[in-house]
């Protein structure tokens, strides 16, 4: 074998080994996680909802979110310059979602990517576990000003996933994140399926009772106007959503 080859070899051989020590290390971190246990409220690695007071009465689709450690604490941005631990605002969860830890890039170096966004990734905050880049999160949104309008739970959750850069994606906002919950969660028992729609009924039966058929269309004007708010702002005019 000529001489000029054995520093090419033995590179790609010292590659290899940091390569293969960088994906063991990452894989040893994917430990066993507990089950879901809904009543003691653990769910971990999950995306967790629950509806919000007066709002959710006139629009049931939207409503609080939160993320899970892998210990099934829950975090939620609830407030400016506040991130709660394990106590859920706006009451219990209703609906969630258990998220795979496999389709999440933990990165140790540059090198370690998973995904195809390497430097974008890096450079916005990548982390080497799941706690690791919620523990990023919190500390970004310590500094951050809660407006429903703009910087809400859903960006706290979209913050967090896109450091997982979660599913090969670093494109998630309040919509994707809303929408992944909605139709894709599951609902905790009968009653949250009761607790998130009675009230938006019982608030639509009233209005039609005591003001008639422009009430329904004057909610579903209100409805629609909100939605079109989020789609623009994360579409469209992106630093309206800003966070």
């Amino acid at each position: 074998m000529p001489p000029s080859k054995l520093p090419t070899m033995e590179i790609k051989k010292a590659y290899d080994m940091e390569n293969m020590s960088s994906t063991q290390s990452i894989q040893h971190e994917l430990w066993p996680l507990d089950e879901v246990d809904t009543k003691k409220s653990k769910f971990p690695c999950c995306l967790v909802w629950t509806p919000l007071p007066i709002v959710s009465w006139l629009a049931p689709f939207i409503g609080h979110v939160g993320i899970c450690r892998e210990d099934g604490a829950i975090l939620d941005f609830a407030g400016s310059n506040f991130v709660n631990v394990d106590d859920f605002a706006f009451g219990a969860v209703a609906r969630y979602i258990q998220l795979d830890r496999k389709q999440c890039c933990f990165a140790p170096n540059l090198r370690g990517h998973t995904c195809d966004h390497g430097y974008k990734h890096s450079e916005f905050g990548s982390a080497i576990t799941w706690d690791d880049a919620l523990r990023l999160s919190i500390r970004y949104f310590e500094h951050k000003t809660y407006n429903l309008f703009t910087c809400n739970c859903h960006s706290f959750a979209a913050n967090c996933l896109n450091r997982l850069c979660y599913g090969g994606s670093m494109h998630w906002n309040m919509i994707n994140v809303a929408a992944l919950v909605l139709l894709k969660g599951h609902w905790v028992d009968a009653m949250s399926v009761l607790k998130s729609f009675l009230p938006f009924v019982v608030v639509l039966c009233l209005g039609v009772f005591m003001v008639g058929w422009p009430f329904v269309v004057a909610l579903l004007s209100f409805s629609s106007l909100l939605m079109l708010w989020f789609v623009l702002g994360t579409y469209c005019f992106k630093s309206l959503l800003e966070c």
